[in-house]
């Protein structure tokens, strides 16, 4: 997407920090300058110039690498935090195991008044029920990108995936997979029954003849390369392949059955290098127009409720009932939950569903 808003070098007051002088817009405290900030993102999950901006309303460094699975994330903490990320942003239901094996420390709220502007519904989570570590940073479904042409139909319902002579790439992550297999047999998406398990994996051998490939969160470069024609992907990764490739008629679908939908969070995990510094982008992100660009940009759902109300969404995305579904879709989506034992069966379980599929 070509559509970029320049930050301008101005800010609210930061409750806690001595802050620049300030105008209508987010300002750096002046007491941060010449620091250095470790940041762990997903790939394509922030907007192009959110990083260098920081850095030139704070004249510091941020470090910056991606991951593609929250499994990558999650080992990188339990190993100690050997790289003193200061920021990392998990999945709701990875929140809950960090939070159980007490890899992520308390924020300190003074630092993050942006925190006020969130729309309660995205607030004292299950995972996280007071906030004490975690504030939300974006959301969306996982669902069907699918280009048309090639399809030859419009793609509504899981049943219609599973049935096409399409070729089909299903995403190489256990918890979505096997969670979507489990609420279409009318089972509990987050079960620790494995007898639960056994039917989703059987389910998914039986309904795998369309598969190419399971692919690593690369569903979408597969999509628009033409070698699949359906993919199942995270909604913003499929969108930003719809704005990178206008010419192909590309589209996403919230399926009619329902689907896994995912709250992501900022959080600071033990190990970090810079706390304060870490709350102070931590605040930075929350800022309307911040959160305003990074939501059209990554094409995913802000959970900023001030950004939406000012109007500083793209009219055509918050219209557009795949990316911020109505009530009557809302009420089909489910979020996941987690803790070590539903992660290890999870996990084998979909071993099982590769072996046996032969991808």
């Amino acid at each position: 997407m070509a559509r970029f808003w320049v930050l301008a070098l101005c800010g609210l007051w930061l409750t806690g920090i001595v802050a620049a002088q300030t105008t209508d817009f987010w300002a750096c405290p002046v007491n941060v300058a010449g620091q250095t900030l470790h940041v762990y993102n997903w790939t394509t999950y922030i907007a192009e110039d959110t990083i260098s901006n920081f850095e030139a309303l704070c004249s510091v460094t941020v470090m910056y690498d991606t991951f593609e699975e929250d499994s990558i994330l999650i080992d990188e903490l339990r190993a100690g935090n050997p790289n003193g990320y200061d920021v990392v942003i998990p999945i709701n239901f990875t929140m809950e195991t960090m939070l159980d094996e007490n890899l992520l420390q308390p924020l300190n709220f003074d630092n993050i008044p942006n925190f006020a502007d969130m729309n309660p519904n995205f607030v004292k989570r299950p995972f996280d029920p007071e906030n004490r570590y975690s504030v939300p940073y974006l959301w969306g479904t996982t669902g069907i990108g699918y280009n048309r042409d090639r399809v030859g139909q419009t793609i509504t319902s899981w049943q219609q995936v599973f049935e096409s002579s399409a070729r089909v790439a299903w995403i190489d992550y256990d918890r979505l997979m096997l969670g979507v297999a489990l609420n279409l047999l009318g089972l509990n998406p987050s079960s620790s029954n494995p007898a639960d398990l056994a039917q989703a994996r059987d389910y998914l051998v039986a309904n795998s003849q369309n598969v190419t490939v399971i692919a690593d969160d690369t569903g979408q470069d597969l999509l628009a390369a033409g070698e699949v024609d359906i993919v199942i992907e995270y909604s913003g990764d499929v969108f930003q392949t719809i704005n990178q490739f206008p010419d192909q008629n590309i589209v996403y679908a919230i399926p009619d059955e329902g689907t896994v939908t995912d709250i992501t969070s900022l959080v600071i995990p033990v190990g970090a290098k810079n706390k304060p510094l870490a709350e102070v982008f931590i605040d930075y992100l929350l800022d309307k127009q911040v959160s305003a660009d990074i939501a059209n940009y990554t094409v995913y759902g802000t959970p900023n409720q001030r950004t939406v109300d000012e109007g500083l969404i793209y009219e055509d995305y918050l219209n557009d009932p795949a990316i911020y579904p109505p009530d009557a879709i809302l009420s089909k989506l489910f979020v996941l939950e987690s803790d070590a034992a539903i992660e290890t069966l999870f996990s084998t379980t979909w071993q099982e569903v590769r072996a046996l599929t032969g991808k």
